[in-house]
């Protein structure tokens, strides 16, 4: 029997990327995101090319009960998962002030709140066979504060760290838990946040070499990954302390974000629904 992948944000980017992959690998699937047409699309061509099952389940993350709904519609279907892909997030940049309070709302809620409901939906399960898998999709926006992109780059470092501690309650439990940390991805996440200045590095990559670099990870138990040589230096070369001297570094790099007035233009809603792929 195939072993079972939930993969949210798997309408396009990385999340369609993941779940492509793990469909070669001969994984089942259960494609997670609100673009109902997109999932079903993809759920059909990975069926066609791969044989494997792909289950489509259509559900808006930003909502408080998403987990609970998603836990029950598996149970109703009879799924269980063996390999939790937390992907979908999104991101916001610009002046805190500026940014719509709900916009920031919605992002925590998908890109913090939804990963840890749907740990604590699915963790007990793999306990319970004892066996499981848990990668988180973070960035390396993880690893040091980021003005202007003060709410999203604090909701990877809490990714980060949360993947961290529960590997390390899980790892002789059969249970192995990964963090991702990509630089920029050729993604839509861009198109959400409003300007390919948010790339502060100005080096993207593309989903395919970054899932790859994942999926490794994760077979060698790896507790984080940055895909990249040039974003791994940049990860574990930055400095951790002064805390106040880190933000004021970080504040000259990603002050360029503020001469585009397109990331104070998006409505919210279209943005969570733009970016629910995206790293």
């Amino acid at each position: 029997m195939n072993s079972t992948a939930l993969v949210t944000g798997a309408s396009s980017g990385l999340g369609a990327e993941f779940a492509a992959q793990l469909a070669a690998r001969r994984h089942d699937l259960v494609l997670v995101a609100r673009s109902g047409d997109r999932l079903q699309a993809l759920a059909e061509r990975l069926r066609s090319e791969h044989g494997v099952r792909a289950e489509v389940l259509v559900q808006d993350l930003t909502e408080p009960d998403a987990a609970r709904r998603i836990g029950a519609e598996l149970a109703d279907r009879g799924l269980t998962v063996d390999l939790l892909v937390n992907n979908a997030g999104f991101g916001t940049c610009g002046r805190f002030e500026e940014i719509p309070g709900r916009r920031d709302h919605d992002q925590l809620m998908v890109n913090v709140v939804a990963p840890v409901d749907l740990a604590h939906e699915l963790i007990p399960g793999m306990l319970r066979r004892g066996a499981g898998a848990v990668v988180n999709v973070a960035s390396t926006a993880a690893y040091q504060p980021a003005p202007y992109f003060a709410t999203y780059g604090s909701s990877k470092t809490f990714l980060l760290n949360f993947s961290l501690a529960l590997r390390q309650e899980y790892r002789r439990r059969g249970i192995r838990v990964l963090a991702v940390c990509p630089g920029p991805v050729e993604t839509s996440f861009f198109d959400t946040i409003g300007t390919r200045k948010a790339a502060v590095t100005g080096k993207f990559s593309t989903p395919e070499p970054v899932v790859r670099a994942a999926l490794a990870a994760l077979d060698r138990d790896r507790a984080y990954v940055t895909p990249g040589l040039g974003n791994a230096l940049g990860g574990h070369l930055t400095p951790r302390r002064p805390r106040t001297l880190v933000a004021a570094m970080a504040e000259r790099i990603t002050r360029k974000v503020l001469d585009n007035e397109a990331t104070q233009s998006l409505d919210p809603r279209t943005a969570a629904d733009a970016g629910r792929a995206a790293a």
